[in-house]
């Protein structure tokens, strides 16, 4: 019953997500005591997420907004020469290879090599000669550059939420030359223009280049944020998945702890005696993510609070179960209960009269609760009819697993005690009938009732878009108090390029 989901996207998302600076908040002393649920990305989906790197910055360059560059000089014999180039946009861009480092001073080390950008626009210039002569002239110019860049992401807390730095950045030029209408003007105005601007004009692409990627890094953090925050929210049941701690940063993985309280109807659980730590996880996989047995106990008690735990079979669905066997004594109950009445003109009801208890155990998730079924005839212009009402103490233990974009949910032990039991047509309570429903529910009801939580579990991890990622081969592994989920992923490119399409 794990309801806390989360989404990714690219290298400076997922990374600017799992990560803050030390210095920027105040956890105290003993922060994981109130770490609800952690995640780990390890190196490996690290250098998978900068693949694309490449994406994010050609948006950065496409979406740079270059100012006219001008500037003037005096020249012996030309006298005062005047120049601007306006128009300034990038053409095309490419990149060789980027690399990606996790540091441990706090900061994701980002460097693209031999990233080549053809930059066009237009050149004005003209000059006032010794005897009073003035040209003025316009041409169209291309820049081919080879460029490599370095970034320094470094992250920051504020208010228990990520806020990305990414100024620290820096590009080295290996080629910088300029083409004036494809070269036919003479060489000698081309070298005197590319003498006067090169310099300038570095300025200018370091500036604006780098200022956009820092915004791109911004606009991409808070849509992550908006996105996991959206992923834990489902009407008036919230997840808080704001900071508890500092990170763990190493050259092997980054881990991020948050609170994972659940919020619902301006209340809020309480965690202070967490059992999380480092330790617990593992670097094979690429991605873990850890929940403590609080917080989804926490969400099973707020799905009750807001009535959620309530199944209605009808049709198929109670033909299945009343006729799992062909008996006697299975005839004979239907016939009591339903008293001839169509399937399909009758309503079994299953819901939870408390709230249910979750405990965590390596068997795996253990659920106790007092369950009651009440079954109604539906007479065609009556009011419904009570046939059956029946309160049981149940405890089940639940394993899950998913697959094929499913959450499995599957009973692996069960028992249940009838608390109360009234029937219309055998008021006395026959035994045969209690011992026929007893094992039907163990046997068909417990796997109907789970199987229906899952399916409405993954419908709802589907809205949210969960579906669109390529999960491999994950585990749930439930310990005493905990579960972890592993997993390898494929990342979905169109995502990010649909964002970027969007908010760029």
């Amino acid at each position: 019953m794990c309801w806390a989901r989360r989404m990714m996207l690219g290298t400076f998302s997922l990374l600017l997500v799992l990560v803050h600076a030390a210095a920027a908040c105040d956890f105290g002393p003993f922060p994981y005591r109130a770490t609800g649920i952690v995640c780990r990305m390890t190196k490996p989906a690290a250098l998978l997420l900068n693949q694309e790197t490449a994406q994010v910055i050609q948006a950065a360059f496409r979406n740079a907004k270059f100012p006219n560059i001008t500037g003037e000089r005096s020249m012996r014999l030309l006298g005062r020469v005047a120049y601007g180039l306006t128009n300034i946009q990038v053409n095309g861009l490419s990149l060789e290879s980027s690399e990606v480092e996790l540091k441990e001073d706090n900061a994701i080390h980002i460097a693209i090599h031999n990233m080549t950008a053809l930059f066009k626009g237009t050149l004005t210039y003209g000059y006032a000669g010794a005897w009073f002569l003035q040209l003025f002239h316009s041409v169209d110019f291309e820049i081919e550059s080879s460029i490599d860049l370095q970034l320094s992401i470094k992250l920051t807390c504020q208010k228990d939420q990520v806020v990305p730095d990414a100024s620290d950045c820096y590009l080295t030029f290996h080629k910088l030359t300029l083409h004036l209408q494809g070269d036919k003007q003479p060489g000698w105005l081309k070298q005197l223009f590319t003498d006067f601007i090169s310099f300038t004009l570095k300025l200018v692409l370091k500036r604006e280049v780098c200022k956009e990627i820092n915004a791109v890094a911004q606009t991409l953090t808070n849509f992550i944020l908006d996105l996991a925050a959206n992923f834990v929210r489902d009407e008036d049941i919230i997840v808080d998945i704001s900071l508890a701690s500092d990170p763990v940063i190493k050259a092997s993985y980054i881990e991020s702890h948050h609170k994972g309280l659940v919020l619902y109807s301006n209340n809020s659980s309480v965690l202070s005696d967490s059992v999380f730590s480092p330790s617990l996880l593992t670097e094979s996989r690429m991605l873990y993510f850890w929940f403590s047995e609080h917080s989804l106990s926490s969400l099973a008690s707020a799905a009750f609070l807001d009535g959620r735990l309530v199944l209605n079979l009808t049709g198929d669905k109670l033909k299945e179960l009343f006729e799992m066997e062909d008996t006697e004594v299975q005839r004979k109950a239907v016939q009591m209960i339903f008293q001839g009445t169509s399937y399909n003109d009758s309503v079994a009801k299953v819901w939870s009269l408390t709230q249910p208890q979750i405990s965590l155990q390596p068997e795996g998730t253990v659920v106790r609760s007092l369950v009651a079924v009440e079954v109604s005839i539906l007479p065609a212009g009556e009011e419904p009819l009570l046939a059956l009402y029946m309160e049981k103490e149940i405890m089940v233990t639940i394993q899950a697993t998913y697959a094929e974009k499913k959450l499995i949910l599957q009973p692996v032990d069960s028992s249940i005690e009838i608390k109360m039991f009234k029937c219309a047509a055998d008021p006395s309570g026959d035994p045969s009938i209690q011992s026929f429903l007893k094992n039907m529910i163990l046997v068909a009801g417990i796997p109907e009732v789970t199987s229906s939580i899952g399916s409405a579990l993954t419908s709802l991890m589907n809205n949210k878009r969960l579906d669109l990622f390529d999960i491999i081969n994950p585990e749930i592994i439930t310990r005493m108090g905990y579960v972890i989920v592993q997993l390898d992923f494929g990342f979905p490119s169109h995502l990010l390029l649909n964002f970027l399409e969007k908010s760029l």
